[in-house]
């Protein structure tokens, strides 16, 4: 099976309730009837009902009015929500009456309604930026217990078996943390080997990276992975996480066998974990482009609820394999 077909089969089984907070935008109606239809998740649409409804009949969209929909200007839970977000900005001055504004912003209503317990999830981006989409969530949603930094992981299907776990590398982080700290880079790590076990379904190898192998280099930059990797491995105990290591002795096992004699991870690595943003940016991008590999995410990492942010120029396909993605990390972080 496919992996976004095991996913998507992992989606079906949990059924998680994803929030879509831009429920008119006409590619989400069309991935909200396709995920409707496969039995994907149970979909929250934040808009108008009458516009929604409205937009899913002259689109042909049959299965739309089976989702929850939500009007941000008027429902049942619009006040406990604005004191909700008092409670929680509270200590930045927030007041009931800016509450108020706030929650009939499809993007804030979204992070309250998972804040409160009635959604597991949301998907967004299509027609925000990243920064809208992004801010209320690390306002209300915030970081996972233990985890203070959020990052994007990347499903680098390469169909190569001699790579990864027949195939399928992990990479991180590719779209949001420019330049960790030593700390932040094995939080970086562990919730990456969290994101192969529940989203890809694979053991997790992790290989932190650098342009040095076991010390055959000096420079801080080197240190910095060399000090992240002790401390994953702390966080971590029961997961194979090694480094530093150069990219060839982490996925290729005679470079490995030959740098890194006895290591569980060289030469098998299945998540790579890169030193810094930029390093990991252009790394999926030149892998993508020259070596022609899907590239499925960012998946974002480290929220206390799954938030995931779409690019504004995605596909129809691309919003429902992220809601299935999404219910997918929903379903790991309740287990």
């Amino acid at each position: 099976m496919e992996l976004l077909e095991k996913i998507k089969d992992n989606a079906r089984k949990h059924k998680k309730r994803i929030v879509l907070a831009e429920g008119t935008e006409e590619r989400t109606l069309k991935a909200a009837d396709e995920i409707i239809r496969e039995g994907l998740a149970e979909l929250i649409l934040i808009g108008k009902p009458a516009d929604i409804l409205a937009a899913a009949e002259k689109a042909g969209l049959k299965h739309v009015s089976q989702a929850t929909l939500v009007d941000p200007e008027s429902h049942d839970k619009k006040e406990a929500y604005a004191d909700l977000l008092v409670e929680l900005r509270k200590s930045k001055g927030m007041t009931k009456e800016q509450a108020l504004k706030l929650v009939v912003d499809p993007l804030y209503l979204a992070t309250l309604m998972i804040k409160n317990g009635d959604a597991d999830g949301e998907v967004a981006g299509a027609i925000n930026a990243t920064g809208d989409v992004l801010r209320p969530a690390f306002q209300i949603v915030k970081t996972e217990p233990g985890i203070s930094v959020v990052s994007g992981a990347f499903l680098m299907l390469t169909n190569n078996p001699a790579f990864g776990d027949n195939g399928l590398l992990v990479f991180a982080d590719c779209a949001v943390h420019p330049n960790p700290t030593a700390e932040e880079l094995a939080q970086i790590a562990v919730v990456t080997a969290r994101t192969a076990k529940n989203i890809a379904k694979i053991e997790p190898r992790v290989a932190m990276l650098s342009f040095s192998t076991k010390g055959s280099a000096k420079n801080e930059m080197v240190d910095k992975v060399v000090e992240a990797t002790k401390i994953a491995q702390k966080m971590a105990p029961d997961v194979n996480i090694d480094g530093e290591l150069q990219a060839d002795a982490a996925i290729v096992p005679s470079v490995g066998n030959l740098k890194a004699p006895g290591s569980p991870v060289a030469g098998k690595a299945n998540v790579l974990v890169f030193p810094t943003l930029e390093v990991g940016n252009i790394s999926y991008k030149l892998v993508q482009r020259i070596a022609g590999i899907e590239a499925v995410g960012p998946i974002l990492q480290g929220m206390a609820a799954p938030i995931n942010d779409l690019s504004r120029g995605c596909s129809v396909s691309d919003i429902v394999n992220m809601v299935a993605i999404t219910a997918n990390q929903a379903a790991g972080l309740t287990k």
